[in-house]
């Protein structure tokens, strides 16, 4: 499943929505220790709002009071940023020859942002119901699958450097050991890119991959689907446009869809008249996502508004000015996309089970 910000998350298997094209799948259950967690940490964060109780009373009263012009400019990041992600994935569709209308993609994206962010263990749900919505308008659930963990990477790779910008930037002034850590795995990563690049171009070393890739997608169903969507995927922009340069616009748009929240981010604290803290903003954003990514509750519920809220304090904040941020840029970036997100569900739902019923209809009729 592609997050809200198009990391993948979550496939099915070829029994659910590939098969019959089914609005939801069961999806894969979660594992009880989830539960446990996911409990633990909302108590957590329900305990620590309690303990910083007066804290989050002046924020509140900070909130009340934001100024409608940066509110607004706010919103206005949120929605370009959404709009990034939307068109990542449906560049990569297209790229693997799908033709679907952007505003549908943008539709169905904020439908399964929905889904995933408010049920427990809904990006399960959101992933079978996304893939039927695709397999309905005749995009295959194997370039479905690739062109979604294709967007993942991409998003994964651009946050990370930001992440590594945002570390050279606040130099010193991050917490203790963050900068070092993030400049050895930079250095790791890049060696293993440059291996990897280098390896292919042994006859034996190639031979070898292919055996295992091979041998291991037989025992997986999914990673089978998912190999052949990337290969279609691959030899689809060969075809059109051979060399990295089709690459290139999903990487800005991956990129700017991070900016881009990010902007949300600091328009937010702008709005507040509070002190952006630039030394450490990338560093607070970044990390916080990667928390939130995990998924460890529904929505990041707990875990994005504590993480945001003590790195920006971290970072020179008072707790009360903290919360406030964070909080604003909650709203804006979380709690008002469910409504939207809801409604479109249950617009494109409904519309494809009306779809449906016309068609067999049409099958009887003809019969």
């Amino acid at each position: 499943m592609v997050n809200k910000r198009g990391g993948a998350e979550e496939t099915v298997d070829s029994g659910g929505a590939d098969s019959g094209g089914a609005d939801s799948g069961p999806g894969r259950a979660r594992h009880p220790v989830w539960w446990v967690l996911s409990a633990v940490l909302v108590a957590a964060a329900v305990a620590l709002a309690v303990d910083r109780r007066h804290d989050l009373v002046l924020a509140l009263h900070q909130i009340a009071v934001v100024r409608p012009a940066p509110l607004a400019v706010a919103a206005l990041f949120e929605a370009l940023s959404l709009t990034c992600l939307a068109t990542l994935q449906w560049r990569l569709l297209k790229l693997g020859g799908a033709r679907l209308r952007l505003a549908l993609m943008g539709a169905m994206a904020l439908a399964a942002n929905a889904v995933a962010g408010t049920l427990p263990g809904g990006a399960a749900f959101a992933a079978a119901w996304l893939y039927g919505q695709l397999r309905r308008r005749g995009v295959s659930l194997a370039l479905a699958g690739a062109a979604l963990a294709v967007a993942g990477l991409m998003s994964a790779t651009t946050l990370f450097l930001l992440l590594v910008v945002g570390v050279l930037a606040s130099g010193r002034a991050g917490p203790s050991g963050l900068r070092t850590a993030v400049l050895w795995l930079t250095a790791v990563l890049v060696a293993l890119a440059a291996l990897a690049a280098l390896l292919p171009r042994s006859a034996f070393v190639r031979r070898r991959a292919w055996r295992i890739w091979r041998r291991v997608g037989v025992r997986s169903r999914r990673l089978w689907n998912v190999e052949d969507g990337l290969y279609r995927l691959a030899r689809e922009v060969r075809e059109v446009r051979p060399g990295v340069r089709p690459w290139l616009p999903p990487l800005t748009l991956a990129l700017g869809n991070w900016l881009l929240d990010a902007a949300c981010l600091v328009a937010c604290a702008w709005g507040l008249g509070v002190a952006v803290p630039w030394r450490g903003v990338l560093v607070a954003y970044s990390l916080t996502q990667m928390s939130g990514a995990l998924r460890l509750t529904p929505g990041g519920l707990g875990i994005v508004e504590t993480s945001l809220a003590a790195l920006l304090v971290f970072y020179g904040l008072h707790a009360d000015q903290a919360i406030a941020v964070t909080l604003l840029y909650r709203i804006l970036s979380y709690w008002a996309l469910q409504p939207i997100g809801w409604t479109s569900w249950l617009g494109l739902t409904f519309a494809a089970r009306r779809r449906d019923a016309r068609t067999v209809r049409e099958r009887r009729a003809r019969s």
